[in-house]
Order: C-alpha cells, then sequence, then structure tokens
C-alpha cells in the first residue's frame, strides 16, 4: 500500500504556479538486441534536448532470447507496450516504437512520422490538458495539478538522464548505444479527480537505482490499461 500521507492530496490556493505544458510526451520502446532499433536511440539523444517534448526511453526485454540480455530492460515496460497496443486496439507491438502521449504510435527511427504522431495526437480530445508543474528540490517536492474535466491516475516515473552501454552479443554486437532518459520504474501515487491540487513528493517516491530526475504523469487509464497523458511534467538533473 501506498504511503497516503506522501500522497495526500491539498487544494490550491487561487493564483497558483504557472504551468508551462510540453508539446508531446513520447515514449520510445527499444532494445539493445534489436538491430534497427540505434538509428531511433540516437534520435531520441537529439529529442530530449527539445525543452517543448517529455522524451523518455523504455528498454524492453522480449528480444532477449537474440543473444544479448538488455542490460536496462524492465519487463513491465514489455506489458505497457502490450497494454498500450491492445487499448489503443491495433495489438501494434515491435522496435523501435515511439507512443505519442499514450494514443497514437510510430516508427521511432522515422522522424517525420514521430513529427505526424505529434500533431495529431496534440489534436485529440483530453491529451495535455491537465497542468502540472514541479518545484522544490532535494527531496522535498510540491506537485501541482491545475483542475479540468479530466480523470485518471498520477504517477512518478523515475528517469536516468544518460546510460552508455556496450554491447557484447546479438545483433547489435560491438556497439557502444547512448542511452537518453531511460525509465527506471512506474510509481503510482495518487489518483486525479479534475480537481486543481498539490502532491507532495520525497527523494524516496522519485528516486529508483540509477535515476538522477523524474517525470510525473498523469494518465487516462482504460479497463486497467494505460490510455491518454492528460499531463506531465520532468524534474531535470
Amino acid at each position: 500500500m501506498r504511503r497516503i500521507v506522501v500522497a495526500a492530496l491539498t487544494m490550491l490556493a487561487f493564483g497558483g504556479p504557472a504551468f508551462a505544458q510540453p508539446r508531446a510526451v513520447i515514449e520510445l520502446f527499444t532494445s539493445q538486441g534489436c538491430s534497427s532499433c540505434p538509428p531511433a536511440d540516437r534520435m531520441m539523444n537529439r529529442w530530449v534536448l527539445d525543452p517543448n517534448l517529455i522524451a523518455l526511453s523504455l528498454p524492453v526485454d522480449y528480444w532477449d532470447y537474440l543473444g544479448w540480455k538488455d542490460t536496462l530492460a524492465n519487463h513491465g515496460f514489455s506489458q505497457r507496450q502490450r497494454a498500450y497496443a491492445e487499448a489503443r486496439g491495433d495489438r501494434a507491438v515491435y522496435t523501435p516504437q515511439i507512443v505519442v502521449d499514450g494514443v497514437l504510435h510510430a516508427v521511432g527511427s522515422n522522424g517525420e512520422e514521430v513529427d505526424r504522431a505529434i500533431d495529431a495526437a496534440g489534436r485529440k480530445v483530453g491529451v495535455l490538458s491537465v497542468p502540472v508543474s514541479i518545484s522544490g528540490s532535494s527531496g522535498d517536492y510540491e506537485v501541482a495539478l491545475g483542475g479540468s474535466t479530466a480523470r485518471g491516475e498520477v504517477w512518478v516515473v523515475p528517469v536516468e538522464h544518460k546510460a552508455d552501454v556496450k554491447i557484447e552479443r546479438g545483433e547489435n554486437t560491438g556497439r557502444t548505444v547512448t542511452y537518453s532518459n531511460v525509465v527506471r520504474g512506474f510509481r503510482k501515487v495518487a489518483d486525479y479527480d479534475g480537481k486543481a491540487a498539490t502532491l507532495r513528493l520525497t527523494s524516496a517516491d522519485v528516486g529508483a537505482p540509477g535515476a538522477d530526475s523524474f517525470v510525473v504523469l498523469v494518465q487516462a487509464s482504460i479497463r486497467g490499461m494505460p490510455g491518454a497523458i492528460l499531463g506531465a511534467a520532468m524534474k531535470w538533473p
């Protein structure tokens, strides 16, 4: 059971913080054992520099049988990718795949296709409609959520800003690949009922092995599966 004392929500006072909404949240499902993934990983290294995007790498484990066990993979990311596909109804699961705002997917190495998906996702009802901001430091953080008509769940996503991996076997033998904004886990901390609120978090709530920053996502749930991302903010290292 998560700690209610940490995840307690309180109403925001009038004249709260200024919110800066990202243009999109993009999740790259990638693998060290996928020969077509390094071009997408290189593109991700550029996307993370765009202040208007929250770009996340989610290494999956279903290519591990090809001869190299992905050192950053998390089985939960493979499950998240499949859940997205089921929620969309297309059952499209592949690498490198980018999921945009939880609602559309694109080939992760095709920049033009990703840009089109970002534009299309931004026009969908509810996407990034919940203002989110993060303030504080040194393990004492305050997350402000603006009011909206949406409903969803609040997730903390610990992130490792950069990871260099030398791949010694499998389809990418001999490559050293730089992975940016590697997700280190997902942690649900609250439900969001559409009311303006604040959420207070400690280092125990936002941390994970290897993580040096974190993202807060407000995300819709579709029959227990991840849906549209309703709001997001990132706390940089």
